[in-house]
C-alpha cells in the first residue's frame, strides 16, 4: 500500500500479513481523492474513517492536511499498526477501537466526511444500516458526504441519501448527502 499524494507521497507502508483486511486498491482510491479534492479543503475538514482496517484512507488525508481524523476498528492488531504508524508520521489520527455499529450507536462525534469500508461480503442491510445511523443521528456536518466503498454487486443506491455512485474496477463508492 502507499500514500498517493501530500506530504507523504510515495511512501510504502507494509501492514502485517495477519491483519484482516482488503485496503481500497491505489486505483480506486486515486478516483475517490480526486473527487474529494474537488469539494473540499483538506485542511479545513474533519474526516472519521469506519472500517479502517490498515488506515489507508486515513493516512491519505492525514498525508493530504487534515488535521481531524478519527479512525474506527474492531480489531486490535488493525488499531495497533495505525497507532504505530501514525506516531512514525506524526499524522493526527486518532484511533478509537470499537464495533462501528455500537461507535455510530453512542458517538457524539461529527464530520465532513464518513468514509466506511465494510467487508464487501456484508448485506445490503448491513450497509444499509450503517447509512441510516448516520443520518438519523445527524453524524455529518451540513455539506458533508458519507461515502461507502462496496463491491459491484452491492445496490445500495435505493437510500434517500443516496447521491451517485462511482465505480473503478470492482469497487464502487456510493455518496450520500443531506438532501433537500
Amino acid at each position: 500500500m502507499r500514500i498517493i499524494s501530500g506530504k507523504f507521497k510515495s511512501r510504502r507502508l507494509n501492514a502485517p500479513k495477519n491483519l484482516p483486511v482488503r485496503p481500497t486498491t491505489d486505483m480506486a482510491k486515486e478516483g475517490l481523492f480526486n473527487i474529494i479534492n474537488n469539494n473540499y479543503y483538506f485542511d479545513s475538514i474533519s474526516v472519521i474513517d469506519l472500517f479502517s482496517g490498515t488506515g489507508n484512507i486515513s493516512y491519505e488525508f492525514a498525508s493530504r492536511g487534515t488535521k481531524e481524523i478519527y479512525a474506527i476498528d474492531a480489531h486490535f492488531g488493525c488499531i495497533k499498526f495505525i497507532n504505530s504508524t501514525a506516531k512514525d508520521f506524526e499524522m493526527p489520527i486518532n484511533t478509537i477501537k470499537s464495533d462501528v455499529y455500537k461507535f455510530l450507536e453512542k458517538t457524539a462525534l461529527k464530520a465532513d466526511i464518513i468514509f466506511a469500508d465494510p467487508p464487501y461480503d456484508f448485506e445490503t442491510e448491513q450497509f444499509l444500516k450503517i447509512v441510516d445511523f448516520v443520518f438519523d443521528r445527524n453524524l455529518l456536518n451540513e455539506e458533508g458526504v458519507l461515502v461507502v466503498e462496496h463491491s459491484k454487486q452491492t445496490d445500495i443506491s435505493t437510500h434517500k441519501n443516496h447521491s451517485y455512485d462511482k465505480r473503478y474496477g470492482g469497487n464502487v463508492f456510493s455518496f450520500f448527502e443531506h438532501l433537500e
